[in-house]
């Protein structure tokens, strides 16, 4: 079957799935949001241990998820995976550490005979959560705004500056877009907080949190949209890449699918914060879940297809990568898509384990009754 198409049809096969990781990455991203509020949604450490507790059966599964995204670049776009990985590599490196902290936070922080204190530890999730989202961000938005790295014609790059990808945080776009980010996350997880405890201080805690994070969420994102859509692309046409103004709104111009996904998916997340701030709706995580992945997967289809490079040099135009220029052989990707066809089935299995773990609202007495608790 997959044997039959064409390599460019793989490569637009492959994107797609990147596309869907992508969204799926993001709408994890509740669990880092949840971290950074902690301290905003309760008045004590029983009601800090439900948060922790609460997030701790999830946090695991946003690390998988970006290191599924990775492995299925490096699979599918080994040369963008290596340009990026491995030329920016302090912002990578950065982001790393980051969940590197939050894994040992939720392991560690009660744990008898701890010797830096809960505290120092809900720090560490706090600057998982801030921090280490926000330059998923700005990476993300490096893709559009570009890395100052070069390539040869045997395929080997190398970074042009000193700073290794963290100069990227510097670009006006990439900057927004990963508060955007940040604050999208602090938004989902006050809906999933909505969603899943059942203590009442803590749930109206949470929706006045809920309120202020919408209103700086929905201003980063109206900027962010603005910005992409007056910002210039690099294409390759004509055997050469150049500069397209305007590129991202003429490709949703030319690919009407991908605006309907873009705007399903907007009026998805901003009706899950009216209907959970104005109607009292517990199931607002699901809308915005769902508005989450179509937008980021929208955004990254932007890229990735209509001959637009999907990570341009700034050192050097002619280096710029394409879907087309950077992909493994058709042998290869022909033979990895066999494997994609296992993906409903894992997400059939996350979704029967996130049913069983939320059958039942969250409680202090649950926590406190819990010799595994985090």
């Amino acid at each position: 079957m997959f044997e039959n198409l064409s390599l460019l049809q793989l490569q637009e096969y492959w994107w797609f799935i990147i596309a869907l990781l992508g969204g799926l990455l993001v709408f994890m991203t509740f669990v880092q949001g949840g971290q950074t509020i902690l301290y905003k949604v309760t008045s004590n450490e029983e009601e800090r241990d439900v948060i922790v507790n609460l997030l701790g059966r999830k946090w695991e599964l946003t690390f998988t998820t970006l290191v599924l995204f990775g492995g299925a670049l490096f699979a599918a776009f080994p040369l963008i995976y290596s340009v990026s990985f491995g030329g920016a590599y302090y912002l990578w490196m950065a982001i790393l550490f980051c969940f590197i902290i939050q894994a040992v936070s939720y392991e560690y922080r009660k744990k008898p005979d701890n010797v830096l204190g809960e505290k120092v530890f809900e720090l560490f999730l706090y600057i998982n959560g801030s921090i280490g989202i926000f330059l998923i961000g700005v990476a993300v938005g490096a893709l559009f705004t570009g890395g100052h790295f070069v390539r040869n014609d045997m395929n080997l790059s190398h970074w042009t500056t000193p700073y290794y990808g963290l100069e990227s945080i510097l670009n006006p776009f990439n900057f927004i877009l990963g508060l955007t980010v940040v604050f999208l996350a602090r938004v989902q997880a006050g809906m999933y907080f909505i969603n899943s405890i059942a203590e009442r201080s803590i749930i109206e805690k949470t929706k006045t949190q809920l309120a202020k994070d919408s209103l700086l969420f929905v201003i980063f994102f109206i900027i962010t949209a603005i910005m992409l859509l007056l910002h210039s692309g690099v294409i390759y046409k004509n055997g050469a890449f150049q500069v397209e103004k305007y590129q991202f709104l003429l490709n949703f111009l030319a690919n009407p699918i991908i605006l309907i996904i873009f705007l399903i998916g907007t009026i998805s997340v901003l009706y899950a914060i009216y209907a959970t701030l104005f109607k009292n709706s517990q199931k607002g995580i699901w809308f915005s879940g769902i508005g989450t992945v179509l937008v980021i997967f929208s955004v990254f289809c932007l890229i990735g297809y209509n001959n637009t490079s999907v990570y341009p040099s700034l050192s050097d135009l002619s280096s710029s990568l394409t879907i087309e220029n950077s992909s493994g052989s058709h042998y290869g990707l022909s033979a990895m898509a066999y494997a994609s066809l296992l993906i409903p089935f894992v997400l059939g299995y996350i979704i029967l384990a996130w049913r069983s773990m939320n059958k039942d609202k969250i409680t202090i007495k649950e926590v406190e009754s819990d010799p595994d608790s985090y």
